[in-house]
């Protein structure tokens, strides 16, 4: 599967040179090595794939289970890294899914707000600063921009626009030991969702302006 993920991964990268204006700033904060949460907010369907060929390590994702159809599609998506969850309830297999593969220090994708918000952002759940406390994984806040005219997963084919993925510095989780010893994930969060608003001009920002 991992060939499969990285001639995806080099396909994209060739479409979004090719088609739009891409930019990936701040490279240099996410570490080599070791459990990492990116935390981004979402705006259309192609913020996974931009965020996989963003990311310089290989990167796992959440999806909504709707879209696991079943046959190729469902072998497809797997290989690229993407488990279903379901947005109704609490999925603990999937919970448990992302733990695993942080505690194999591998890289997650999670959408705080849960669902896509196109114009700005808006009220987050709780997981992602559930998982880093249960892991003690860094927290990466990403601010993407230029993909709210880009629904469906199809302009994975056609990318266009001007598509910035701003990378911050990573929130760890063990700098906030009265956190930790309260369980206050909420709080943790709060931090996070206010280092993503940085990165993402005042007009996406939301709540968070």
């Amino acid at each position: 599967m991992l060939i499969i993920y990285s001639i995806c991964i080099f396909l994209q990268r060739i479409t979004l040179r090719s088609f739009s204006t891409w930019r990936v700033i701040g490279l240099a904060n996410v570490p080599k090595t070791g459990p990492l949460i990116i935390a981004a907010n979402h705006q259309s369907n192609f913020d996974p794939p931009l965020l996989s060929a963003s990311i310089p390590r290989n990167v796992n994702f959440l999806a909504k289970g709707s879209v696991f159809t079943g046959g190729i599609v469902n072998y497809l998506l797997k290989a690229y890294g993407a488990h279903p969850v379901s947005r109704n309830s609490i999925d603990l297999k999937a919970y448990r899914w992302a733990t695993e593969l942080l505690k194999q220090g591998k890289v997650i994708v999670i959408f705080p707000e849960g669902t896509r918000n196109p114009k700005s952002m808006n009220q987050p759940k709780k997981g992602a600063a559930k998982l880093a406390m249960a892991t003690n994984a860094k927290i990466i806040p990403v601010g993407i921009t230029g993909t709210e005219n880009l629904g469906t997963w199809l302009r994975v084919l056609n990318p266009t626009g001007k598509l910035t993925v701003n990378i911050g510095t990573a929130i760890d989780p063990n700098n906030y030991p009265e956190l930790i010893q309260n369980n206050d994930s909420e709080a943790l969060l709060d931090i996070v969702m206010k280092e993503i608003a940085k990165l993402v001009p005042s007009e996406y920002r939301g709540i968070y302006g």
